[in-house]
């Protein structure tokens, strides 16, 4: 394909962020905290990354491990501090306890982002019907982009969703693109990007030591070599 896909790359620090771009990175996720799956990093930190980077990233809005919204008077703030530390790209979304998407909190935090591009993320696939949620989330500003595995167990699980979503794009609620992330590996890439799906998300696979290392330059770039390869 002539289309340059996506890489993004999950960036803790401004070491991980500097050695993902070094790697051919083009969009990063800032979080913190993986063992809750990753939260809302420090102001601190996404001003050093702002600062130590010049490819775009996104700030997860997220306070709390699950996917209920909590205090949405809190998430407001998050938005507010990111937005001082140089942030204007998010990731966010949540649910109720029904597994339908949290309208309430969605809405009232993409009010504070005023147009900022924002991802809708793997909560869709914690959601109790995915197509629901999407034709409910259409039209809000902003949003362009869902990060999913196609599945809670992962992309292993979710490929025939993937590729069925892929399928849909330009439909109403599928007008989005299509950011696969959760626990993708580097097999699942033909398949994927022969289905149309342009846009990749690793976290863990860009650590030659897992979670417990920073981000890999050489790690990063096979994964940029083989996404320029298809």
């Amino acid at each position: 394909m002539s289309t340059r896909a996506v890489l993004e790359v999950i960036a803790l620090d401004a070491e991980d962020a500097i050695a993902a771009q070094a790697g051919g990175a083009d969009r990063l996720e800032v979080v913190t905290d993986m063992a809750a799956d990753g939260l809302t990093p420090p102001a601190a930190t996404v001003a050093a990354i702002r600062a130590a980077v010049d490819i775009p990233l996104r700030v997860m809005l997220r306070l709390a491990g699950g996917f209920a919204a909590g205090e949405v008077g809190l998430l407001v703030d998050a938005v507010h501090r990111m937005r001082g530390a140089g942030a204007s790209e998010f990731v966010l979304g949540f649910l109720d306890a029904h597994g339908a998407v949290d309208m309430y909190a969605v809405e009232r935090v993409v009010a504070e982002l005023d147009g900022c591009p924002w991802t809708f993320h793997r909560a869709i696939d914690r959601a109790s019907d995915r197509d629901a949620l999407r034709k409910q989330l259409d039209g809000l500003p902003g949003l362009d982009t869902y990060l999913t595995a196609g599945a809670a167990a992962g992309v292993d699980d979710g490929l025939p969703t993937l590729v069925a979503e892929a399928a849909r794009q330009g439909e109403p609620g599928y007008e989005q693109q299509i950011l696969v992330g959760g626990g993708l590996q580097l097999e699942h890439v033909p398949r994927l990007r022969e289905a149309g799906i342009d846009a990749f998300h690793i976290g863990g696979a860009a650590r030659s030591a897992g979670w417990a290392g920073v981000v890999s330059v050489s790690a990063v770039a096979e994964w940029r070599r083989v996404l320029d390869a298809d």
